[in-house]
């Protein structure tokens, strides 16, 4: 149900269409110093799911951490109303009807942030918060390093083929998210590309397609080298 990436961290993959094309979907969850669980991108929870994740420890936050990975939130507000709900800035008034509790910044929570590290990727027109597990030097994402080329279904990989996903955050697609024709968009997204490279960074856990198991690093610079 959930593979072990690190000490601490695990990931999930499921099935996902997005405006009709298979791209699958991952979510992430970290163990916190305290005990608790950092679930990153819920998916569905169904009584396997939750067998699993109850196994693993206490859900002390769930994090909705891009504007499109909220589908599920619900569920998982209505099995854990203890924990703490977190939406990227945006979907607060996207998704009104959900009992966000805390709405992601440039900061880390007090809850994690002895754990996690983020940034607000604000440049996306998508936005998300990317985040950085120290311990296990993984940088932890929904869209930013999106990387269909391998995927298993060949209608995706020629969708991919066409924007021109040959990696992690390559193509078209990218340069469209970030306001590539726009010097301040680069701008910004370069300052923000930069804080992240910062980070030590080893492996990639992203929400669509194959992981970075090693040199996440370069694969993020590579990813965002035109700005």
């Amino acid at each position: 149900m959930f593979d072990l990436v690190a000490d601490g961290l695990w990931t999930t993959a499921r099935p996902q269409r997005f405006w009709g094309l298979e791209s699958g979907t991952r979510m992430n969850v970290v163990r916190l110093r305290d005990g608790g669980l950092f679930v990153h991108c819920p998916v569905s929870l169904d009584r396997d799911t939750r067998a699993a994740i109850d196994a693993l420890g206490d859900v002390r936050v769930v994090v909705s951490s891009s504007l499109y990975h909220h589908l599920y939130a619900g569920e998982w507000m209505r099995a854990y109303p203890g924990a703490l709900f977190c939406a990227c800035p945006g979907l607060e008034r996207k998704r009104k009807d959900l009992a966000w509790n805390h709405v992601l910044g440039d900061e880390p929570h007090p809850l994690w942030a002895a754990d996690l590290d983020q940034v607000f990727f604000s440049a996306r027109f998508e936005k998300e918060v990317v985040f950085f597990h120290r311990e296990s030097r993984t940088l932890i994402c929904a869209d930013a390093l999106l990387n269909l080329s391998k995927h298993s279904s060949p209608i995706t990989r020629a969708a991919a083929w066409l924007m021109g996903n040959t990696a992690p955050g390559k193509g078209w697609l990218e340069y469209f998210a970030v306001g590539g024709w726009s010097s301040r968009g680069r701008r910004l997204a370069r300052r923000q590309v930069e804080r992240m490279l910062a980070w030590d960074i080893d492996r990639v856990l992203l929400a669509h397609g194959g992981l970075v198991d090693r040199d996440g690093w370069r694969a993020l610079r590579d990813a965002y080298a035109w700005l």
